[in-house]
């Protein structure tokens, strides 16, 4: 019996010392193995007479109960130490700020887009398109640009190149949104040329446009909006009122003060230069030109398939780049368009 409380206290120290799982089992082995001090006393009993036999019998199970119990004990902890020391390493300290995903914005020139076309709308009227790659006489001849207007050079205009690269004169990037005017004047006559009063032409062109020019105020490519007002009586008075009714719910200031200032433009006939004097922030009392306007000019009518002889309009041009730069205060118009998005992300 003696021997056998040596092998149980062997064992429970064998185990104890055992860091790993594989050095349990390894101890396990040395006392409930097939070659194991318990199993080799198991392995006597057939040699004692029967009345020892079972009386040894039941000492050596009741030894082999608490060399198992020591054992599944040891298991236990080794398996909350690993788990312990896992959720240690693996911790996470829920006091900190989730780690949310980066979520998207509009573009502050798409907003200034979308604001300008909901003002207008609100106003009666509707939004044109057309191709950012145009011909020559839809983006000046039809609009009374002659052949030596400096915006035909190839300085200031991206003119496009054939297959063998050679620079194809007629076809170019927009220099202005003014074109859509143009085809639109074209299409609104042949849909109504049945009808003996042709319905107002009301729209808004807006979209990118293209010139060779780059520093802090200008871009190779921008935006424009640009507007036509069309039927019999429509008058400068009119250009005004939407002009300024326009202006004054984009910067939201009823005290905004707007000139027309008299200037030349070869597609309306009178021109005007559009100024405004904002009465409070970092431009306060500073007149700015913003855009330009005029009554169309009738060649312009003409060769949009219109009678200048019984419609007249009025045309506005707005760069919505420059609007926004002053509605958010920004003073370099390149940062719209380097992709930085320390400097989108103040706009989400």
């Amino acid at each position: 019996m003696s021997n056998l409380d040596q092998i149980v206290s062997a064992a429970v120290a064998d185990f104890g010392q055992a860091a790993e799982p594989a050095h349990l089992e390894e101890a396990k082995a040395r006392y409930l193995g097939k070659t194991g001090a318990l199993t080799e006393l198991l392995k006597g009993l057939g040699k004692l007479p029967p009345d020892e036999k079972k009386v040894a019998g039941a000492a050596i199970n009741a030894a082999k109960d608490k060399i198992e119990a020591a054992l599944t004990s040891r298991r236990d902890a080794l398996r909350e130490a690993a788990l312990q020391a896992q959720l240690a390493a693996e911790a996470l300290d829920v006091t900190l700020p989730g780690r949310s995903r980066d979520v998207g914005s509009l573009h502050p020139v798409t907003r200034t887009l979308e604001r300008i076309q909901h003002l207008f709308h609100s106003m009666g009227f509707e939004v044109a398109d057309g191709p950012e790659i145009e011909t020559d006489w839809h983006n000046f001849t039809a609009l009374n640009q002659p052949e030596n207007h400096p915006a035909r050079s190839m300085h200031d205009t991206f003119y496009l190149q054939d297959a063998d690269g050679k620079v194809m004169s007629d076809i170019l990037l927009r220099t202005h949104t003014s074109p859509i005017q143009s085809r639109y004047m074209q299409a609104h006559v042949a849909r109504h040329k049945h009808l003996a009063d042709m319905p107002e032409i009301r729209i808004i062109a807006p979209g990118r446009v293209y010139r060779v020019d780059s520093d802090a105020t200008h871009s190779p490519m921008f935006h424009q909006v640009e507007g036509l007002w069309v039927g019999e009586t429509v008058s400068f008075s009119d250009l005004k009122g939407v002009v300024i009714d326009f202006l004054r719910r984009f910067f939201e200031s009823d005290d905004l003060k707007v000139r027309f200032r008299p200037s030349f433009f070869p597609f309306t006939e009178p021109s005007a230069e559009i100024d405004v004097a904002f009465m409070s922030g970092p431009n306060e009392g500073r007149w700015l030109e913003i855009a330009g306007c005029g009554m169309v000019h009738p060649n312009v009518l003409r060769h949009g398939g219109i009678d200048a002889d019984r419609y007249q309009g009025f045309a506005f041009g707005f760069g919505p780049d420059r609007l926004t730069m002053l509605r958010y205060g920004i003073n370099d118009l390149r940062l719209f368009f380097d992709g930085d998005l320390r400097f989108l992300s103040q706009f989400q």
